[in-house]
C-alpha cells in the first residue's frame, strides 16, 4: 500500500502548488486594492501604469511575469517583482504546510489529509495566506487592514466550531488541533464577550471615547504615526477604560460560575458540547491574542510616553489566537522578537537601515509556532504544570 500513495501525494503537491500560486495572484490584488478601498472583484486586472486590461494569457501566475520579463506587454512599464514573489511564496507555503502536517512528525495527530486533515489544513492555510497580504501591506504602508484580521477571526471561529464533526473531540484536545475551552475558560470567554459588547455600545454612544480619533476605522497603524501633539499616555487611559468592562465581565462570569452551583452544573454540560467548546476555545484564543499585544502596547506607551505597537498588531494576534488557541499565540508573540532582532543584526552587518513594522515579525512567529507546535506546547505545559 505504501507504494500506492506516492503518485497521489505527488499529484496533490503539484495541485496545491498551482492553487497556492493562484491564491498568491489574488493576494496581489488584495495588497494593491484593499488599502485604496477598491473592489477586489471589478474591474479585472490591468497594468498599473497604462491601465490596459491584462489578457488571460498574460495573467498566468508565476509564468506570465517570467515570460514578460517583468514588464507590461503594451507599455513596457516594469511590473514589481513583488507580484512574482508573493505568488511563489504562497505556492511554496501551500506545499510546505501540507508536507509538515502530513508527511513529517513535526505535527502529530493530524491524521491523513483526506481523513479529516483537510479541515485543519484549510483553516491554517487561509490564515497564513491572509497574513502574507497583511504583512505586505504593513511593509508598504505601515497599516494592517482590519478586514483581513476579522476574516481570519471568523474562519477560526467556524473552523473550531465544526472541528468536532471531523475529528473525535478527544483527538482535538489531545493533540491541540483546534482551540477548545474547558468550562472554566469558556465562562471567562463568555463574560469577556459580554463586556466587549458593552464596551462597543458605550463607544458607539459616545459615553467613552476612542483613542487617537483621527485614525481611520477600517485600518489600524502598526507604528507610531500619530502627531506629536497627542498626549499618548492619556490616549492609553482611554483604551484602559474601553477594556475595563471586558475584564469585569470575565471576572463576574467566573464568580457566578464558582458560587452558583445550579449554574455551574448547567454550564459544564452546555459548554462541553463539542461545537460550543470549540467556539469558546477560539473566542478565548482571540481574547488572549489581543490581550498579550494590547498589554504590551499600553504598558510600553505609559512607560515611554509614545505609542508602542499598534492596534493593527492587536487585531492580527487576536486573529491568530482564534485559529491556533491561547497557548500557541502567546508563544508566537514571544518568538516574534527573535525575528526582529535577526533583522536588526542583518541591517547592522550590512550597514543598511530599513525599519519595518512589527506585523511581519508577528506573522513569522505564528508560522514558527505552527511548525514547532508539538515542542512548543510540550514546553509550555511543562512550565505550567511543574
Amino acid at each position: 500500500m505504501a507504494g500506492c500513495v506516492i503518485l497521489p501525494d505527488g499529484l496533490l503537491i503539484a495541485f496545491l502548488f498551482a492553487v497556492g500560486a493562484c491564491v498568491g495572484s489574488f493576494l496581489n490584488v488584495v495588497i494593491y486594492r484593499l488599502p485604496k478601498d477598491l473592489s477586489l472583484i471589478h474591474p479585472g486586472s490591468g497594468c498599473p501604469a497604462c491601465k490596459t486590461p491584462i489578457a488571460f494569457y498574460d495573467n498566468i501566475p508565476l509564468l506570465s511575469w517570467l515570460l514578460l520579463l517583468g514588464k507590461c506587454r503594451k507599455c513596457k512599464a516594469k511590473i514589481s517583482p513583488r507580484y512574482f514573489i508573493v505568488e511563489l511564496l504562497t505556492a511554496l507555503l501551500f506545499v510546505a504546510l501540507y508536507w509538515i502536517y502530513f508527511q513529517t512528525s513535526l505535527r502529530r495527530g493530524t491524521g491523513g489529509f483526506f481523513e479529516g486533515g483537510y479541515l485543519l489544513y484549510l483553516v491554517h492555510i487561509i490564515m497564513l495566506a491572509a497574513f502574507i497580504a497583511a504583512s505586505a501591506i504593513d511593509l508598504e504602508l505601515s497599516v494592517i487592514p482590519l478586514s483581513i484580521c476579522w476574516f481570519v477571526t471568523a474562519v477560526g471561529f467556524v473552523g473550531s466550531a465544526i472541528a468536532g464533526f471531523v475529528y473525535a473531540p478527544e483527538v482535538i484536545r489531545g493533540y491541540d488541533l483546534f482551540p477548545t475551552a474547558s468550562a472554566k475558560f469558556a465562562v471567562l470567554a463568555a463574560g469577556a464577550l459580554a463586556g466587549l459588547i458593552i464596551s462597543i455600545f458605550l463607544l458607539l454612544t459616545g459615553l467613552i471615547k476612542t483613542s487617537y480619533p483621527s485614525e481611520k476605522q477600517e485600518t489600524e497603524t502598526t507604528e507610531s504615526a500619530q502627531p506629536e501633539n497627542y498626549n499618548h499616555r492619556l490616549e492609553m487611559l482611554k483604551e484602559v477604560i474601553f477594556l475595563l468592562p471586558i475584564i469585569l465581565g470575565a471576572f463576574a462570569a467566573f464568580k457566578i460560575y464558582k458560587n452558583v452551583p445550579r449554574f455551574t452544573d448547567w454550564w459544564i454540560d452546555f459548554s462541553q458540547v463539542p461545537v460550543i467548546s470549540g467556539l469558546f476555545g477560539s473566542l478565548w484564543g482571540y481574547l488572549i491574542g489581543c490581550a498579550v499585544v494590547w498589554i504590551t502596547r499600553i504598558l510600553g506607551t505609559l512607560v515611554f510616553g509614545r505609542e508602542a505597537m499598534g492596534l493593527g498588531d492587536v487585531h492580527l494576534m487576536g486573529a491568530a489566537g482564534a485559529v491556533l488557541g491561547p497557548l500557541p499565540v502567546v508563544a508566537a508573540f514571544f518568538i516574534a522578537p527573535f525575528f526582529g532582532l535577526s533583522w536588526a543584526a542583518f541591517c547592522m552587518f550590512f550597514k543598511k537601515i530599513r525599519q519595518i513594522p512589527y506585523g511581519p515579525f508577528l506573522s513569522m512567529g505564528v508560522f514558527a509556532v505552527m511548525i514547532l507546535h508539538n515542542a512548543v506546547i510540550s514546553w509550555l505545559q511543562f512550565i505550567w504544570y511543574r
